[in-house]
């Protein structure tokens, strides 16, 4: 196993721990929560520049570092949820179109096609993390509207944008 996969499957270990450490209520355990999503956040920005940079690309990394990066976001958000801080109809947008863009890419590659990630794509990656920091750092109402909100812009945004600059991977006319 290369050092980029390493590092994903670091991530990937993160994610219970990062949970863990939100439910069990010891002494400034959002803080250690916070410091475990942050380096787990980080390992993806880490990984997918030694795979470029050392040519480390696998068909494993391609497939387990996007996963990874979605149950992270996912279990964050989903915690943010059950604590009443963002309501479920929001995540339920951004399950969508995570489902969606996944669906997109998978009608993509029947047909030959590798939709790559888009700016919108990776802005969104970054904003919702930055925002699942501070959620997770302050405890606001209106920091936590702000948050939902620029999620679901960011969110909306990127999930059309793949939808319009790939229009033609879906036959409309035969459905």
């Amino acid at each position: 196993m290369n050092t980029a996969n390493k590092l994903t499957m670091l991530r990937v270990i993160l994610i219970p721990v990062f949970l863990l450490v939100l439910y069990l209520q010891f002494p400034f355990h959002m803080l250690f929560a916070l410091a475990i999503f942050i380096l787990a956040s980080v390992t993806d920005f880490i990984d997918g520049y030694v795979a470029r940079h050392y040519n480390q690309v696998t068909d494993f990394g391609k497939f387990m570092d996007p996963l990874a990066d979605k149950v992270l976001v996912m279990a964050a958000l989903l915690w943010l949820v059950e604590v009443g801080r963002i309501p479920a109809w929001a995540l339920l947008i951004v399950i969508v179109r995570e489902f969606a863009v996944t669906a997109l890419r998978l009608i993509a590659v029947e047909r030959g096609r590798v939709i790559a990630a888009a700016w919108s794509g990776k802005v969104k990656t970054a904003s919702t993390m930055v925002c699942i920091c501070l959620m997770l750092l302050f405890t606001n109402p209106g920091l936590d509207l702000v948050c939902v909100l620029l999620i679901l812009i960011t969110t909306v945004y990127s999930g059309v944008e793949y939808f319009i600059k790939n229009k033609d991977v879906i036959d409309w006319a035969n459905m």
